[in-house]
């Protein structure tokens, strides 16, 4: 009989660094690796305490002197889109999504590029190599995969295999309580299909089409408006030193759009 015990995670804290959303403060992470055979297990348990996947890393905000940022998860059966999201479904009804395995592409890295270069010039992504992406894509040992979004062709009906032009992708982890988005992006010339929300819009739908109850966006950073877009799909849940709340957001609260 093995009576060896299971290697527990360990922790590892980083050394403090620039805030990338509020100026003036300053980020530390906690972190551990997602490997081996328990990795999809322990990616659910951390995601759903706050942590988020970056490849085989998950990582959670451990900053010593700010809280803002916040993890939130739309709950997905009972959401309903507001008007103007049920107009970014219409504008969209074009497209066609297919489900693949975590593996690049060079049309992928293109994409990827063109949305980095125009969107995030001076991010921390901005120098990636098409190595870098390819790291990105594949370096994972949970539950993962690749969603290409492609303009239906003309004529080409209800059929996937004539493909058109990819004008979004979407990383996201399958999870026992529903799907995270982990990274996505899209072609930044079509402004008037507002991807981004689409994007998350189309997740609702996926996660409502497995029965699963939460779409996971990651961190609200209360104070940037680059994160504002995450706290317009309602209802959502906000983690909180009690546990996951329903957010209940201020009347007065600005909250800017996802394009």
């Amino acid at each position: 009989m093995n009576t060896q015990a299971t290697p527990s995670p360990q922790f590892y804290l980083t050394a403090p660094a620039t805030c990338p959303y509020l100026p003036g403060q300053l980020e530390r992470k906690v972190f551990t690796h997602l490997v081996g055979p328990r990795a999809t297990e322990m990616n659910d348990l951390l995601t759903q305490g706050g942590f988020r996947r970056s490849q085989n890393i998950a990582y959670r905000p451990a900053c010593e002197t700010c809280r803002a940022c916040v993890s939130v998860r739309i709950l997905a059966n009972q959401f309903t889109p507001t008007k103007s999201m049920r107009r970014v479904m219409s504008i969209n009804s074009d497209l066609v999504a297919t489900v693949h395995q975590s593996e690049p592409s060079t049309e992928q890295f293109s994409l990827f590029r063109r949305y980095l270069d125009r969107r995030h010039q001076s991010g921390g992504m901005s120098d990636m190599s098409a190595l870098d992406y390819a790291v990105m894509i594949e370096d994972t040992h949970v539950s993962t995969r690749i969603i290409e979004y492609r303009k239906r062709e003309p004529g080409a009906g209800i059929d996937a295999s004539k493909r058109g032009e990819l004008i979004a992708v979407a990383l996201t982890d399958t999870m026992s309580d529903g799907l995270s988005m982990v990274y996505s992006f899209f072609n930044p010339e079509y402004e008037k299909r507002s991807l981004g929300t689409f994007l998350i819009l189309d997740h609702v739908a996926r996660t409502r089409t497995l029965g699963l109850p939460h779409v996971y966006l990651g961190y609200w950073v209360n104070g940037s408006d680059k994160m504002g877009y995450k706290v317009r799909y309602h209802p959502q849940e906000h983690l909180t030193p009690r546990g996951w709340e329903l957010y209940q957001p201020e009347a007065s609260e600005p909250v800017q759009a996802e394009t």
